[in-house]
């Protein structure tokens, strides 16, 4: 399975439209956004694919972005979300608080966790947990940049938009 992941856009539509195409050139099966999304418009852009999000500590738009979520026909965790696929379950958490972070990728029952915050891109492996942060959508003065999961080889690829 490809997944595509992108976090802390801050509500920077260029480079999610970039993602976008590439999420949909490359065929992914599903996307996560790790939070931090900015705005409902950001997630229109990603109509049409299977979508899901998490909240991050910047977004304030929590009444709105729901509403977007659920037109496109995506999923929205507020803090956490789970989602299961055929190598194991994968949770998403935006990473702000540490320790919670630190207990999802030790506590085993995750092959996944994909995270933001940082804006650092992480693509490490604690025990048989795969941990992943794409860095930031957003560019922040620097590159802004998205991953692609393959879930089957285990393999990240980092991709500069």
């Amino acid at each position: 399975m490809l997944i595509g992941i992108i976090s802390d856009t801050h509500d920077q539509m260029d480079n999610v439209r970039k993602a976008a195409e590439i999420f949909y050139e490359r065929g992914v099966d599903k996307v996560f956004h790790a939070g931090d999304i900015g705005s409902p418009s950001v997630v229109k852009l990603f109509a049409g694919l299977d979508a899901s999000f998490v909240f991050g500590n910047n977004d304030g738009e929590r009444l709105a972005i729901p509403i977007r979520v659920k037109q496109i026909g995506g999923a929205l965790g507020v803090e956490v979300l789970v989602r299961e696929c055929d190598e194991g379950k994968i949770v998403v958490y935006h990473g702000t608080v540490p320790t919670i972070l630190n207990a999802l990728i030790r506590c085993g029952d995750y092959r996944v966790v994909i995270t933001g915050h940082t804006h650092k891109i992480v693509n490490r492996l604690e025990g048989n947990t795969r941990v992943l942060n794409p860095g930031t959508g957003h560019g922040f003065g620097g590159p802004a940049t998205i991953m692609i999961y393959d879930s089957v080889k285990d393999e990240a690829e980092v991709i500069e938009l």
